[in-house]
Formats: C-alpha cells, sequence, structure tokens
C-alpha cells in the first residue's frame, strides 16, 4: 500500500488533471487535505511537548527545576503563548484529523509521550537538552511534509475553480446533484 503523503507529492500525481472527472479532483483534494490536516495536528502535539521542555528548561536556567504538579498546572500558560512561527497560515478545514502519519505519530510518542513528559523533572540538563533539539527537529520535518501538502491542495483547487470560472462546472449542476 502506497503512502498518501508520496503519491500526492509524485510529479505524476497531478497528470491530466483536466480529463478527470469533477468528482475525481474533489476526491484527490479532499485526500490531500486530510493528509495536510494530520501533520498540523502532528506539528501541533509536538509544539506542545516543545513548549513544556523548554518550560522545564527556561525553570532549571531560573531558581531550579519545577515538579511535574506545577509543570500540569501552568499548561495553559505553556501551551497559550504566542504565535509559532512568521510564515501565513492556512485555517483548517477541520479540526480533527483523518489521517495522522503513524510513523511520525510513533516518532513523536517515542520522543516525548506521556511517560517522558511525566518525568520530564527526573532528566538531567544534557538529556533534557537533547530532547528539545530532537522535537525541535521532528517539528521542522513535520512543518516540511506539510507545507508540501499546499502544492497539489492548490492545484486541485486552482482546477476546480477554473472548472467553474470556464463553466465546465456550475452551482446549479451540482444542487441538482447532476
Amino acid at each position: 500500500m502506497t503512502d498518501p503523503h508520496e503519491l500526492m507529492l509524485r510529479p505524476d500525481y497531478l497528470a491530466g488533471l483536466g480529463d478527470r472527472s469533477l468528482d475525481d479532483v474533489r476526491a484527490m483534494r479532499a485526500e490531500c487535505i486530510g493528509v495536510e490536516t494530520g501533520l498540523s495536528y502532528l506539528r501541533r502535539l509536538a509544539q506542545g511537548r516543545l513548549d513544556l521542555v523548554r518550560r522545564e528548561l527556561e525553570h532549571r536556567a531560573g531558581d531550579g527545576h519545577v515538579d511535574a504538579r506545577s509543570l500540569v498546572e501552568q499548561l495553559s500558560e505553556v501551551l497559550g503563548d504566542g504565535p509559532r512561527s512568521s510564515g501565513g497560515g492556512r485555517l483548517p478545514q477541520t479540526l480533527e484529523p483523518t489521517d495522522v502519519d503513524p510513523v511520525l505519530a510513533a516518532e513523536l510518542d517515542g520522543l516525548a509521550g506521556g511517560a517522558v513528559l511525566n518525568r520530564l523533572a527526573e532528566l538531567d540538563d544534557a538529556d533534557l537538552a537533547d530532547l528539545a533539539g530532537a522535537l525541535t527537529d521532528l517539528e521542522r520535518r513535520i512543518s516540511e511534509r506539510r507545507r508540501a501538502c499546499f502544492v497539489p491542495i492548490d492545484a486541485l483547487q486552482a482546477e476546480i475553480t477554473r472548472r467553474y470560472r470556464d463553466g465546465e462546472a456550475s452551482v446549479d449542476t451540482l444542487l441538482r446533484g447532476d
């Protein structure tokens, strides 16, 4: 079985797009959006876990490390800190992912799953710094994969828009169910 993300990034994925039915183009767009939404979800999880690790590092640099209970009490503050990136974002089509990459999810859980997060205060400074670096790298890789999804999504949306603009599709046809 081919990974949907790998399939949608192949050079031939969009080949013959003009010859496909509108339903096929919409289905392709929905599949691509599903992959992007799953990556967006994983990225947010990685960012949240990285925020927790960074908060522990900040506490250690200041007045000593914080215990797990104090960290949990500060979650809303930690996770509510300002924006994550300077790039333009896209609003998700849905907040619930339908297609989460199992390899990346397993990597994230292996790096900073619940068992690791519950013992952040027990990690030495070097291990905590290594964890922050690994999470930063994972978040970057997830973000790169997510950004790559926008190429086919934009091309598919442009094809749908072109068909309506050129009269190949109409809202009337859509409403009648043709």
